[in-house]
C-alpha cells in the first residue's frame, strides 16, 4: 500500500498505560489522526523506519525506563542505533510513548514539555 509520508498523522499509544490515556484526553486529536494501540498493532519495520526519518535516532524512540529494558540488563551497555532498532522491533514496550506524528512533525514521550509542545502545535492546526 502506498502512502505519502508527509501527510501521515498517527498517535501511537499503549491502551493499558494510564499516562497515555490521560494524555489522549488532553490533546485535541481530531479525526484526521489515526490512533494506533501498539500492543494490539505492534509497529512494523516500515513504521519504525518512518519514525527514524523524523527523529534521525532510534535511541530517541527507545523507552529506557521499560521493565524489559532493565530485565535484559541493557542499562549499563553501550548500544548502537541498529541495536536500538532491533529492540524497537522486538517488543512494543521498548517504544517511548506516546508518539504523535503529524505530517513531518513528531512528538515523542510523555514529558510535560513534549506534551505541552504537542498541544500547542495541534491547537494551531
Amino acid at each position: 500500500m502506498w502512502f505519502n509520508i508527509y501527510s501521515m498523522r498517527v498517535f501511537y499509544f499503549l491502551s493499558s498505560c494510564d499516562t497515555c490515556k490521560r494524555i489522549m484526553k488532553t490533546l485535541p486529536l481530531d479525526s484526521s489522526i489515526e490512533r494506533v494501540d501498539i500492543k494490539k498493532n505492534p509497529l512494523r519495520i516500515s513504521q519504525i523506519e518512518h519514525l527514524y526519518t523524523l527523529t534521525q535516532s532510534y535511541e530517541v524512540l527507545l523507552n529506557k525506563r521499560a521493565q524489559l529494558y532493565k530485565q535484559k540488563g541493557l542499562k549499563d551497555q553501550s548500544l548502537g542505533e541498529e541495536a536500538y532498532k532491533a529492540l524497537l522491533l522486538e517488543h512494543y514496550t521498548f517504544l517511548k510513548r506516546p508518539v504523535l506524528v503529524f505530517d513531518q512533525n513528531i512528538f515523542v514521550g510523555n514529558s510535560l514539555k513534549v506534551i505541552e509542545a504537542a498541544k500547542a502545535f495541534l491547537n494551531e492546526q
